[in-house]
């Protein structure tokens, strides 16, 4: 008989609100650790742009890999730019999910208060847009279940809300935000120079053929350098990954 009318027994406003909360803080907390970890890449990201850079300007203009130099500069800093939009973006969605909790939070509040309880368009919204993420897909779905039970949200079919925007990221990013990367990241370079690495520095006059003991030495080097902007470029891959 007990089993039987829990079948139509409603469900408890208190058991509701902090499975909401608890899936809501679930995903404040990934969006948390989603940021820091951003901010480590960015930091890791520098280092290897100054790196480039430091070794670009120590092989000088005439240098074989001097070119290769720069065009890892600027292939780090577009990764930089990518990593600083993805973590504006992160910032938006956690004001999302905060606002989200405030407005649960509200609802069952009035709820209790008045008894009953009103769908809301802003909470859908939200929602929506969250849902559409592939790392919090599985949860905000299970929030959007229990606001259904609950009667806060609505169920979306087809065109009950706008289609909101997917974020992803942009295949090519403008050149102006490259060259503001490097403008902040090599400022000191930039005062003594007035020159970022977008293409090669001015060509100076060929040096005279050195013996053959120098021959062999930069030979060394090149392959030593050649190592290390190998070792960068799996670096860089690590990063995005």
């Amino acid at each position: 008989m007990e089993a039987f009318k829990s079948l139509f027994a409603k469900p408890d406003p208190q058991a509701q609100v902090r499975k909401c909360n608890a899936l809501l803080r679930q995903n404040i907390r990934r969006i948390d650790r989603d940021i820091l970890n951003a901010r480590t890449v960015e930091t890791k990201t520098k280092n290897l742009i100054l790196a480039a850079d430091k070794r670009a300007t120590r092989l000088g203009p005439n240098h074989q890999q001097t070119k290769q130099a720069q065009r890892e500069i600027r292939e780090f800093a577009r990764e930089l730019v990518k990593r600083r939009k993805e973590t504006n973006r992160l910032h938006t969605f956690k004001a999302q999910l905060t606002s989200v909790q405030m407005q649960v939070n509200e609802a069952f509040a009035l709820r209790k208060i008045e008894g009953s309880i009103k769908a809301s368009v802003g909470i859908m919204k939200d929602v929506n847009t969250l849902i559409r993420l592939p790392e919090l897909a599985g949860t905000m779905q299970e929030l959007s279940v229990e606001l259904m039970k609950a009667g806060i949200m609505e169920e979306m079919v087809g065109d009950a809300l706008p289609e909101t925007e997917v974020y992803e990221e942009e295949e090519e990013e403008a050149e102006e935000e490259v060259e503001k990367i490097l403008g902040e990241i090599l400022k000191d370079r930039m005062d003594k120079t007035g020159v970022l690495p977008s293409a090669p520095l001015p060509q100076k006059q060929p040096a005279q053929k050195q013996p053959q003991q120098g021959a062999e030495e930069g030979e060394n080097e090149e392959e030593d350098t050649e190592a290390m902007m190998n070792q960068m470029r799996n670096r860089l891959e690590a990063l995005r990954s």
